[in-house]
């Protein structure tokens, strides 16, 4: 038996620049810096998990130490001692440091101490500290002067998948690079590549539904791919992959979802027993319901957005929804989407999933058959024709300020959504009359759309958003109030008496 066997997420690691998929502009930037001479003494990469974080540092590291040319090269050769112990990880000059297993100031001191001295075999001495932010407060500041001016043989490469939990301290000195989630598309090109090479038989279904489990991480994928091919000894298609993955056919998805859309419980129960029967994962199923849900909605006639590249359906599936969203309203969509994304914690939580699914099932039933507010307003007015409407009193003028005005609207107003997504990922640059320049973190395309539907109908004026393409290093509202709590002299106390005491939530009353 071959002992030696290496898992596909290590075997096929990205080595250089040109193998590293899904980050264009950081690779355009990284080598252009490098063929310019511009190299920063300090980088911080971020993004989730399985996106090529480290990967990148050691190929920077590389780079930077390969002995193939007199100076850095954006083209390591991948061949010489520096790229093959670096590679390896046992280059004596490039320090790979795991920031969860070395968080104290002491050990920051240890590395820091040993930066001063120049490097042995390489032109520079990397650090590579992986999952920063599990650094305590202390280690983060005794690093700070380091990081500001380091000897010119250093160099810092930092990596963590929670940049919030870094402090701004430390993001200044550093040249930031969000690693972006890989496209679905790229992601099976890469798949069927490694199949290829794995002599491996690889179905299109399988490889679409594989790439669409990994949301758009590499890694994730290629240990899904691995399991999948340990399953069936060569040949993955998509029976396999559903059945590992515990997921139902996505024409079996339609077929539930028009199902519970026509009202039939009993069969709509039956249906939910024989899926469960057959072995799928129910919280997979309420994702895959989500998902039909959330595409349905987008593919509505009433929003005339038009079908996208991106719908994970075959043409058959497509047509079928169209049919039906012609007897569904936008509104009875909206409303069973609010009640599956409620479902979702419960879920979770259930000690028993399939009763819970089963009420799920039938709470669903019950708010499609609802007719729209509009109408049940409607029928109000008409069966009280003696009764005068009372006088809407005249709006109280509402002014927007700041973040923190635009923050408690959306609260007070129980936008709760908008208020997480807001809080939490915008960058706020300035608000000048009824117009917000901001910087968004999440890069979602549908916030701007919403928020300016609902400012509209908050304030009746018409708001322009400006949404700019690099941070300006702004503070996000939940930053500012982390950070005013931090900076309270009774909360500065009581962290103090407790060695590695961080803060996990703040309620804002």
């Amino acid at each position: 038996m071959d002992t030696n066997y290496t898992v596909l997420a290590r075997k096929y690691r990205s080595q250089d620049f040109q193998s590293l998929i899904g980050q264009d502009v950081l690779v355009k930037t990284l080598t252009t810096a490098i063929k310019t001479g511009r190299i920063a003494h300090a980088y911080i990469f971020t993004g989730i998990r399985g996106t090529g974080k480290t990967s990148t540092a050691r190929i920077l590291a590389k780079a930077l130490n390969c002995l193939s040319s007199d100076g850095p090269t954006a083209t390591p050769c991948g061949t010489c001692e520096n790229c093959r112990a670096i590679a390896a990880g046992q280059h004596i000059d490039v320090l790979e440091i795991d920031a969860a297993s070395h968080t104290g100031v002491d050990n920051m001191r240890e590395i820091l101490d040993a930066a001063q001295y120049r490097p042995t075999n390489g032109r520079y001495k990397v650090y590579i500290i992986d999952e920063v932010h599990m650094l305590s407060t202390s280690a983060f500041n005794a690093l700070l002067k380091t990081l500001e001016e380091p000897p010119a043989h250093v160099i810092f490469i930092l990596a963590t998948t929670e940049i919030r939990k870094v402090p701004v301290t430390i993001l200044s000195r550093c040249q930031r690079f969000d690693l972006v989630r890989v496209p679905v598309e790229t992601l099976k090109k890469h798949f069927a590549w490694i199949a290829e090479q794995e002599k491996v038989e690889l179905t299109d279904a399988a490889n679409e539904l594989l790439a669409r489990a990994a949301d758009g991480s590499v890694r994730d994928g290629l240990s899904l791919l691995d399991q999948a091919i340990a399953q069936t000894g060569g040949h993955v298609d998509e029976t396999a992959v559903m059945d590992m993955l515990k997921r139902a056919d996505r024409g079996v998805v339609v077929d539930f979802m028009q199902t519970i859309l026509s009202g039939n419980v009993a069969t709509a129960m039956a249906k939910a027993d024989e899926i469960y029967t057959n072995g799928a994962d129910l919280t997979m199923l309420l994702t895959d319901m989500m998902e039909w849900t959330h595409w349905a909605t987008r593919m509505h006639p009433v929003l005339h957005i038009g079908e996208s590249d991106n719908i994970p359906y075959t043409a058959d599936q497509r047509a079928r929804i169209n049919e039906i969203n012609k007897h569904v309203s936008l509104n009875t969509l909206s409303r069973i989407w609010q009640v599956m994304v409620a479902s979702v914690p419960e879920m979770a939580a259930a000690t028993n999933q399939k009763q819970c699914f089963d009420m799920l099932i039938i709470r669903l039933m019950h708010i499609a058959d609802m007719p729209p507010i509009s109408e049940m307003v409607k029928n109000e007015k008409v069966s009280t024709p003696n009764v005068a409407a009372p006088v809407a009193p005249k709006p109280a003028s509402i002014e927007i300020k700041t973040a923190n005005d635009l923050a408690d609207l959306l609260k007070d107003a129980r936008e709760i959504m908008l208020y997480s997504y807001f809080t939490k990922n915008i960058e706020v640059s300035s608000i000048t009359g009824k117009c917000i320049s901001y910087f968004d973190r999440g890069n979602d395309p549908e916030f701007q759309k919403k928020l300016v539907v609902w400012l509209k109908d908050k304030t009746n004026d018409n708001w322009e958003l400006n949404k700019i393409e690099e941070s300006h290093q702004n503070q996000t509202v939940r930053e500012q109030i982390e950070t005013d709590v931090e900076s309270d002299p009774m909360v500065a106390d009581a962290m103090s008496l407790f060695e590695g005491a961080e803060i996990v939530g703040i309620s804002k009353q």
